[in-house]
């Protein structure tokens, strides 16, 4: 139940909704960072649909010499309309120099 000041009985803050596809796509790149340890590259879709979010992370799984043979992953992150993480898993993976993942 809420307080007159809009906060949640027991000290929490009343959830509020994710709106921005930017701060929807920061956040999946967060999740998928502390989910598999890699660094995103890029994100590299974004929708937004009755629920929440879905968002491509572009990250590289596998440093090679050259550069052009890394390999890259997209990780497919679903969000709550509130930004909390439901899904995240990851694609098909590919080598840099590929024209990226095969469907």
């Amino acid at each position: 139940m809420a307080n007159d000041e809009g906060r949640v009985a027991h000290g929490r803050a009343p959830r509020r909704r994710l709106d921005g596809g930017m701060l929807a796509a920061r956040r999946a790149a967060r999740q998928v960072l502390e989910l598999t340890g890699h660094e995103p590259e890029n994100v590299v879709s974004i929708a937004r649909d009755s629920d929440g979010w879905q968002v491509g992370v572009e990250v590289l799984e596998l440093h090679r010499v050259p550069e052009t043979t890394d390999v890259l992953a997209v990780y497919e992150v679903t969000l709550d309309g509130h930004g909390e993480l439901i899904r995240c898993q990851r694609g098909q993976r590919y080598i840099r120099a590929s024209a990226g993942p095969q469907e």
